[in-house]
This record gives C-alpha cells, structure tokens and sequence, in this order.
C-alpha cells in the first residue's frame, strides 16, 4: 500500500505505523541533490536530520508497543558521508566521516542518529552504504539522466571542473538486491558497504553516454553528441573521487552485483530515449535542468 507522507511529520508517521504495523522499515527518504544543498540546505536538515529522526523514534515506539522481536531498520546512506579519497584508494566500513557538502553532512548525521539509537535504544538497525545509483526513471536533476536529456534537446553537456572527479556506480536493480539481502541476513548493529565496482569518472561516463546516443538515436546532422559536451566552473567543495570496497557484503551474504556499467547504461539511455515524455513532465515544475550549487 502506498502512503504519501512526509517523513518531517512526526505525527503522521506514527499514523501510518499504528495503520499498517510493519515487520521493517527500508529508510531511503531522503534530499539527495549536492548542488541544492549548497543553494540552501534547509530541507535537507529538515527530511534528512529531522525526518530521519522522526522515523527513528516512531520505530523504536513501534518495536516496543508491538511486540515484534524481528522487527528490523535498514537505515541507507551514501558514500559522500566519507568525503574525498586520493588516486586509487576504497572506502571501507571503518573509514572516518568527513562530509564536505551540507547534503553529505545531512546524511552523515543521519547515519550517527541511527546508530545512536541502536546503541541507546537497542532499536534493530542495520545501515547500508552505496556508491552513486543510475537506471531509469531516476530525476533529471543527476548526471546521467541530466546529460541524456540536455543531448537529446541539443543543449550543452556541462561538465565540472576538469571531469577527472570519479565516482562508483550501481545499477539501482543491483542496489535494490542487496538492500534485501541486508535487510533479510544482514547483522544487527553493522554497516555494509553497497557497490557496482564501476568506477569512471565524470568526463568518461558522459563520453561513453554519447557513444551509446550516437548509437541508438544517432544526431540528424551526423555529429557525436560528444561535440555537446562543455565544461564549466567547478562545484564548491566538489569530492575528488569516491570508491567503495564491498567485500564485507560479497564474502558475508554472498553478493555481487548483476548488471556491468555499460550493460547497465545501455539499459538505461535506451530507458530514457523511450520516455521522454516522462522527462518532460518531471521538468514541467520548478527544476528545468538549469545549474545549481554555484554558492553565489
């Protein structure tokens, strides 16, 4: 059953509890776009810190008053609470928080709040951490929809800084598997981290996204769409590079992901090149794909 609830509602939340008493809760709300943040952090205080809050408390009311010994939380995080890694290092479960962006120490706050309440607490928490997610129907606002779409309408492809910043992708079907498995077989009390072990960076994913346009709904004028590609001012604060090392998930849940990245972005670019007009009405509110975050 679906309930449109914001998470920043404490009382709500409680109603949809009382309603429904779940067996666990997969807490994935949450404000995820970087370059907002940086234009005004508000929300993300507001859903990631308070909201998260709010779910914790009305979980742990929840365990007690249901009497459900195997209730579980699944609290999902992100990479970013890491911070930045230099050539060729891994995040592993142990590295220290350092976020650097008002989203990321939103979401590192998150993260403490969670643990705190199952030490405090006990409340059942487990807490996943993932590399960047992509696949369809994902808002045009990230970086793989965000080209696609820009190329497509011919518009340029901005591309930070120099391009060099790498980033570890997942496809959201191999992110969605592990979330199970973690939920289901995961210990109590523990972080796994969650990767595609596709590492590139920005510059040659949006290079290989062109390819894959050129491909598949090749330029009228018979250009690359790669000749869209521009590069502009860097983001405040952009992180370098992010990689996660997941053998903690592989060795003890026996997993790995399903999908590579260029079978995963072929999926995905053929996805959108399928629904533009799906793309088209997201873009019909507020958010235009114009750029954001440029802390002015």
């Amino acid at each position: 059953r679906f309930e449109k609830v914001n998470i920043a509602d404490g009382p709500a939340l409680a109603a949809v509890f009382r309603t429904h008493s779940p067996d666990a809760v997969i807490h994935l709300a949450a404000e995820s776009h970087v370059d907002r943040s940086i234009d005004d952090a508000g929300d993300f205080i507001a859903t990631n810190v308070v909201g998260s809050y709010n779910l914790l408390e009305v979980a742990r009311k929840h365990m007690e008053t249901s009497g459900k010994k195997d209730f579980r939380f699944l609290h999902v995080s992100t990479d970013e609470v890491y911070g930045s890694l230099e050539r060729d290092e891994y995040f592993t479960e142990d590295s220290p928080y350092r976020p650097n962006s008002p989203y990321s120490a939103s979401k590192a706050a998150a993260d403490h709040l969670a643990r705190a309440w199952h030490q405090t607490h006990r409340l059942p928490v487990l807490i996943t951490i993932s590399s960047n997610n992509y696949g369809p129907r994902q808002y045009p606002e990230k970086l793989i929809p965000l080209c696609i779409a820009k190329a497509l309408a011919g518009e340029a492809l901005p591309i930070y800084g120099d391009g060099q910043n790498v980033r570890d992708w997942i496809f959201v079907e191999d992110h969605c598997r592990a979330l199970r498995l973690v939920l289901a077989k995961g210990a109590i009390g523990e972080t796994y981290l969650i990767s595609g072990q596709s590492v590139r960076s920005n510059l040659d994913l949006v290079r290989v996204l062109c390819a894959l346009l050129d491909e598949m709904q090749p330029r009228s004028d018979g250009a690359s769409y790669a000749d869209q590609i521009t590069f502009v001012p860097d983001r405040p604060g952009h992180d370098r590079r992010y990689a996660l090392d997941d053998r903690k998930l592989r060795e003890s849940l026996i997993w790995e992901p399903r999908e590579t990245l260029d079978k995963g972005l072929r999926k995905t670019v053929q996805w959108y090149i399928d629904n533009q007009d799906w793309v088209g009405r997201v873009q019909d509110g507020s958010y235009r794909g114009e750029r954001l975050g440029l802390a002015i």
